[in-house]
């Protein structure tokens, strides 16, 4: 999942927390740099990393990779009251990304835990494998669709916002120019999706290099409402995202870190902290092959 697809989702504890106190080196301190760089300088910088991350997405087809997810439950003080996490294996199936499961608070599944796993994993690939011909057409045109959405979106966040460069900083051995985004003043979104666009600011780490988006720093400024007020986002969510350099030829989401503050229809407010991992990102060889689960009883 992309970059933007991922905020998007992920939107359940936005936005953008301005770190105070990281160590970024102002451009006016290196005649090697640009002293500064405009909004529109910046605003194009964002759209030319939007178009990059679909091509990343594109990319992240031909990768398998293992997801870890370590959710915290909260009380009202703040203070850790449980902890789950799940660690999944991540493929793609016929363009499909798809999860499975392997272990639960970093425990293997039990065998008929895995059992199921390897039924959904083929339920899956028999969808696709007896997909007619207008089925597979209409599912390409709907994701095709989806990232049209998505450019369009990302070009809203380019318009919607406010930028300030602030210089410099060097993440993973790699200079990065850093820019803060704040809502305009009276901005009316135009798209549905974008209504939420006002009530989040960020701050963007993006690669002088390769203008790809490194970090991404997302807080809720006001209070976000989904589906007929049903769900609630407070003031203060936030969500940071890293992205890192694989087999120099693709950026790919390596950490998400997720605070939330929400409240769900009538229910109290809950308070979570959601840490997800993403590693051992490995290219899909195309002698690879799914073994079906009938097969493996059998030998």
């Amino acid at each position: 999942m992309s970059l933007f697809r991922s905020l998007s989702a992920l939107l359940l504890a936005a936005a953008l927390g301005l770190a105070q106190d990281s160590a970024v080196t102002k451009a006016s301190d290196s005649a090697t740099t640009p002293t500064t760089l405009s909004q529109d300088q910046i605003r194009e910088l964002i759209r030319q990393c939007a178009e990059k991350d679909l091509e990343n997405d594109k990319k992240l087809r031909d990768y398998t990779y293992v997801e870890r997810q370590e959710m915290h439950h909260l009380n009202g003080k703040g203070e850790v009251k449980s902890t789950e996490t799940e660690t999944s294996e991540v493929m793609e199936i016929y363009g499909e990304p798809v999860q499975k499961l392997v272990a639960k608070n970093d425990k293997p599944l039990s065998p008929k835990d895995a059992q199921k796993e390897d039924e959904k994993i083929q339920k899956i690939i028999d969808k696709r494998k007896n997909e007619s011909e207008s089925d597979r057409r209409k599912r390409l045109e709907r994701e095709e669709k989806d990232r049209e959405e998505e450019r369009q979106f990302v070009r809203e966040v380019a318009d919607a916002y406010n930028f300030k460069f602030i210089g410099i900083e060097t993440l993973n051995g790699r200079d990065n120019y850093v820019s803060d985004g704040d809502p305009k003043p009276g901005y009316q979104p135009v798209r549905k999706e974008a209504k939420i666009l006002p009530k989040m600011r960020f701050r963007v780490w993006i690669d002088r290099a390769d203008s790809q988006v490194a970090k991404l720093d997302v807080e809720c400024i006001d209070t976000i409402s989904f589906g007929l007020f049903l769900a609630r986002l407070h003031k203060g969510s936030r969500v940071i995202l890293e992205n890192t350099r694989v087999n120099d030829e693709v950026w790919l989401q390596q950490h998400v870190a997720v605070k939330a503050d929400a409240r769900i229809a009538l229910l109290k407010d809950f308070n979570v902290d959601v840490d997800v991992t993403d590693r051992d990102y490995k290219k899909f060889r195309t002698d690879t092959k799914i073994v079906p689960i009938e097969s493996r009883a059998s030998e």
